[in-house]
């Protein structure tokens, strides 16, 4: 009988003919691991194996594929009764990767899969979104959002993260204001945004450090919202670079709400949500995770 922990690997349908993977995994079964390999196909499919994965009683699910398959991952785990709740271990496999590399999780696949399944279980927070939805790296809403949601496919795999920037440039006519009201404790704000950044996690957009201050384990969020009263250069380079600007409201805080009177679409990790009136409570240490001990977005 193996002596080592239970694991269940959830690889994105897109990676099937990583080699290197399956190679990784070949060899850790043949050194007396139990790591059982489900592959996704559609929405849906990484919340039933999570399930499958608490009655096969695994001590660890593995997200192998980018930011979308990690939040699913996370969101069916964080549903999961707490004395039953598998640690989440994560292979970066997507295009940008934002999650994964702000924790410098490695992007080396045989490393990475050594992390998941020998790394030190950390405790972590997660943010829960009108009680039904989840995200563990960011939410972002405005032009951002319409940015991430409509870059072409092809232009990621072929351009990585930077496909984000150079679809902003080509698509500055989308470009336009959205008027809303964010309250937190101690908080208002209202007016017309750009963009809006919540981070759990500090970056998006394939590297875009939106959040730069934000901490996965201590129990906030921290709120960036760009508002419409600036040139947009100097607006983008405060936003992106962390910089000082006064149009840039900061906030760091253990909830929110956010009302509009029009929809307005948050991107949770890479998963549209649409409404005019969004409660983002902050999850503290919902899971647990294999991170590196340097991990900078650690308390």
């Amino acid at each position: 009988m193996s002596q080592h922990p239970v694991s269940l690997l959830i690889l994105n349908g897109k990676n099937t003919d990583n080699d290197v993977l399956r190679s990784a995994v070949q060899q850790y079964r043949e050194a007396g691991f139990t790591l059982h390999v489900r592959v996704t196909w559609e929405h849906g499919d990484a919340k039933r194996y999570v399930e499958e994965a608490v009655q096969l009683n695994v001590d660890t699910v593995i997200a192998a594929g980018g930011d979308g398959t990690i939040n699913e991952v996370a969101s069916a785990l964080v549903q999961c009764a707490s004395a039953q709740r598998p640690t989440l271990g994560i292979i970066p496999l997507g295009t940008a990767n934002d999650f994964a590399t702000s924790c410098q999780i490695p992007l080396d696949v045989e490393h990475a899969l050594a992390l998941a399944l020998k790394g030190h279980a950390t405790p972590i927070d997660i943010a829960c979104v009108n009680d039904s939805h989840y995200f563990i790296n960011m939410a972002t809403g405005g032009f951002a959002t319409r940015i991430t949601t409509e870059t072409p496919s092809k232009m990621k795999s072929a351009l990585g993260g930077a496909s984000y920037v150079l679809h902003a440039l080509l698509r500055m006519d989308m470009l336009s204001a959205e008027r809303c009201e964010i309250r937190g404790p101690d908080f208002q704000w209202s007016g017309d945004t750009l963009v809006i950044a919540i981070g759990n996690g500090r970056q998006a957009g394939g590297g875009q450090p939106l959040c730069p201050e934000a901490l996965i384990n201590d129990g906030r969020l921290q709120l960036r919202v760009l508002s419409a009263q600036e040139l947009l250069p100097n607006m983008l380079q405060a936003l992106f670079t962390g910089s000082e600007n006064p149009n840039v409201i900061a906030a760091t805080l253990p909830w929110l709400e956010i009302v509009a009177p029009d929809d307005i679409t948050f991107n949770l990790d890479g998963e549209p949500l649409n409404a005019n009136r969004f409660r983002i409570d902050i999850v503290p240490e919902a899971l647990t995770c294999r991170l590196p001990p340097q991990c900078p977005l650690l308390a």
